[in-house]
């Protein structure tokens, strides 16, 4: 195994940090990661080819991100930090109810400022679009419900009632269908993307946070943070076929893009921080490596070739990379404090 090398980095960016990266003497991966970093109010960018990590102080504290489908947008949710606040991880605090989150929309290419400011629902936690690109849709967890945005005209086209505390969420490989961890109810909403209605509320287990659905559509894994363990839904029956034991509290999920694996990342608590990855094998639905990263995994992503996994520590403050291939941490990027949700652009 190559050793890593360190390489001291200065952001020019408009909150200037010095950022220590450790990257592998191999090829780095190309393409862009960006990252929500809860504890300081910035939103971070990394450009995997060179580990330049550039860091930008944004007007909410965002807690997702998301680039649009073709790569031209990043959408950050979150709140002020006056209204911000959470309890443990994976569940954000109930705020008044006159506290109104706010969708952020970026060009990718100048994070100073955002081009659009949009009302997002009471205490928004994750943003997703449509393939299209042309609809956001943001879980407004106070509210039990979605917020759906038109993007282009930057309007709020309606609300979608969920199960309680809506949480993370994704759409279906075809676009049909959205899937909505709900977080107090133990439940996952499965809804229509066309006519915007729930359709089902599918019983999961303790204290669903995240949904990945497998390439091929027929599964969708769900994180079950109070239970160390996955659920595993089958699309068809919309019923819980099986769960996998995990690490402690895990958080989000991602699979890779050959259906071969799903990558999970384990946060802990406050009071006792994880820092592993688990790499469930598909086929088998069973654990079959677990990657040690940093303190408070919690968001995941991979990239378009599915050769590298990128996980936030929330309380490292770092972003680790995981070659698929070997399973090892092959680098480790420091963004701004307290990394949460995670997003991959490609070149």
């Amino acid at each position: 195994m190559n050793k890593p090398i360190k390489k001291t980095i200065c952001c020019a960016s408009a909150l200037a940090l010095m950022m220590t990266t450790e990257i592998s003497s191999a090829a780095p991966p190309g393409g862009f990661i960006y990252t929500a970093n809860e504890r300081d109010a910035s939103i971070s960018e990394i450009t995997l080819q060179t580990g330049l990590v550039r860091t930008f102080k944004s007007s909410i504290v965002a807690h997702n991100v998301q680039v649009t489908p073709d790569g031209a947008f990043l959408l950050a949710v979150g709140m002020s930090a006056e209204n911000h606040g959470h309890d443990q991880p994976g569940a954000q605090a109930m705020q008044p109810d006159s506290d109104e989150g706010t969708l952020l929309i970026f060009d990718v290419h100048h994070l100073e400022q955002p081009i659009a400011t949009l009302a997002s629902g009471k205490h928004p936690a994750h943003v997703v679009t449509d393939r299209e690109g042309q609809r956001a849709f943001v879980t407004s967890s106070e509210e039990n419900a979605i917020t759906v945005l038109d993007l282009a005209r930057r309007t709020v086209i309606g609300k979608t009632v969920t199960g309680v505390s809506p949480y993370g969420l994704r759409p279906s490989p075809d676009g049909r269908e959205l899937y909505v961890a709900n977080v107090k109810d133990g439940s996952v909403s499965v809804v229509d993307m066309t006519t915007l209605k729930a359709v089902a509320r599918i019983a999961v287990g303790k204290a669903p946070v995240q949904v990945a659905f497998t390439p091929d559509g027929r599964q969708a894994y769900v994180s079950l943070r109070d239970e160390n363990k996955v659920a595993v839904i089958d699309v068809a029956t919309r019923r819980v076929i099986g769960k996998v034991d995990v690490a402690r509290n895990p958080i989000q999920l991602y699979a890779t893009p050959d259906g071969k694996t799903m990558y999970v990342a384990n946060q802990g608590s406050e009071k006792a921080w994880d820092n592993k990855v688990s790499a469930i094998d598909l086929a088998r639905r069973k654990v079959n490596t677990t990657v040690t990263t940093g303190p408070g995994a919690h968001g995941v992503v991979v990239d378009d070739g599915g050769k590298t996994v990128f996980i936030t520590n929330i309380e490292a403050g770092t972003v680790p990379a995981i070659d698929t291939k070997s399973q090892r941490v092959t680098a480790t990027y420091s963004v701004g404090a307290g990394p949460n949700g995670i997003s991959y652009r490609g070149n």
